[in-house]
């Protein structure tokens, strides 16, 4: 089969590509292992954080904020999205210290969407927390999605434009042969004068292939879900002492993550949760909301995701190998992203340059 884009990874990055790039009329196929979202992009806690992220970042994540909140007008679907803010929770004068020098870096880089507050507005936000806490550092726009149904929507849309694509399509063997990319898999060989590896935790066989091997790392974050209960806080809640992240969804239960990681067999893709490290997550929870000792944890589960040695993606054409692409190792915070993503690289493809600055993300760093 033959396309002019062919994209290996059928994720929220694939799909997200795969769309920009046939709303400027480019033809894609898009080609999945497994299933669309099977790992990372279906799994993941749907954070759409612009606080807290690496400064390289913070051009990319407001720009995906914008469109976050404008995504029905790509997707045709809200993706279930809610914006309450999140806060950074500081619960001593050391920690708050910290937060405020964030601030000011933000504030440097010409950045005005983290805020510090103050206990009262904190408590204002946040009644129900422990009654020591000093203030915090708040994204008032901040908020979170469905990562499935993000996922559907973008492939609903993608595939609504003419993008192709095909599960169980494992890849095989990548060759390059006059000016064309030949891959092949179990569902036939696809071929395509451009290449774009999506792959996420599998993307380093992909760069490899291409002579171009990363320090590409699989881990699976864990994350965990409660009992229903009744609405008692609305933005996301971190702190800077804890390993924490953790909201209460439209239905009421709580999402619980804490970046533990359980114990992960790449080869035969299964996951063992780790319970002494989620009783970890547990313990951050109630030190900050001692009246969620008795709530049940119904569901656990972990993702495999792609992690760099500096917790920053790879962006960027390929340093080896001519009209090949790559978009991986998102280290576990790529939702927010997904959509601007698929804008940058569409422009590195069909402008050769990227509105936004990616040079930190370039595979070549390594």
């Amino acid at each position: 089969m033959k396309t002019d884009v062919l994209i290996i990874g059928g994720g929220l990055m694939g799909f997200s590509i795969a769309l920009q790039l046939a709303k400027r009329g480019t033809r894609c196929i898009v080609l999945d292992k497994d299933s669309p979202g099977r790992h990372a992009s279906g799994v993941n806690a749907g954070g759409l954080r612009q606080l807290n992220r690496d400064p390289a970042e913070i051009p990319l994540s407001v720009a995906a904020a914008e469109m976050w909140h404008n995504i029905e007008s790509l997707l045709d679907s809200d993706c279930d999205t809610h914006f309450p803010g999140q806060i950074r929770i500081a619960e001593n004068a050391e920690d708050m210290q910290q937060l405020e020098e964030r601030a000011a870096m933000v504030r440097a880089m010409g950045f005005e969407h983290e805020e510090i507050i103050g206990q009262q507005e904190l408590y204002q936000r946040v009644p129900a927390l422990v009654p020591h806490c000093k203030g915090g550092l708040i994204c008032r726009n901040d908020g979170y999605g469905r990562p499935f149904h993000a996922l559907d929507a973008f492939r609903r849309k993608a595939c609504s434009l003419g993008v192709e694509y095909h599960a169980s399509a494992r890849v095989d063997a990548i060759e390059r042969k006059r000016n064309k990319w030949r891959v092949s898999t179990p569902k036939g060989e696809f071929r395509a004068p451009v290449l774009v590896n999506c792959a996420g935790a599998w993307a380093g066989r992909v760069a490899s292939a291409l002579g171009e091997p990363v320090p590409i790392k699989a881990a699976a974050p864990m994350l965990m879900i409660t009992e229903r209960l009744p609405r008692f806080i609305e933005p996301v809640i971190g702190a800077v002492g804890r390993k924490l992240s953790f909201k209460q969804m439209q239905n009421g239960t709580l999402l619980i993550g804490g970046a533990h990681l359980a114990e992960l067999d790449f080869e035969h893709q299964t996951t063992d949760m780790d319970w002494m490290k989620l009783a970890v997550s547990a313990r951050a929870v109630m030190a900050l909301f001692p009246q969620l000792e008795n709530v049940r944890i119904v569901r656990t589960w972990a993702g495999i995701e792609a992690f760099m040695p500096d917790n920053l993606p790879v962006i960027s054409r390929s340093g080896t190998s001519p009209d090949a692409y790559h978009a991986f190792g998102f280290s576990a915070h790529g939702f927010q992203l997904s959509p601007v993503v698929g804008k940058i690289m569409s422009q590195l493809i069909l402008d050769g340059q990227a509105e936004l600055p990616v040079e930190p993300f370039s595979i070549q760093r390594f």
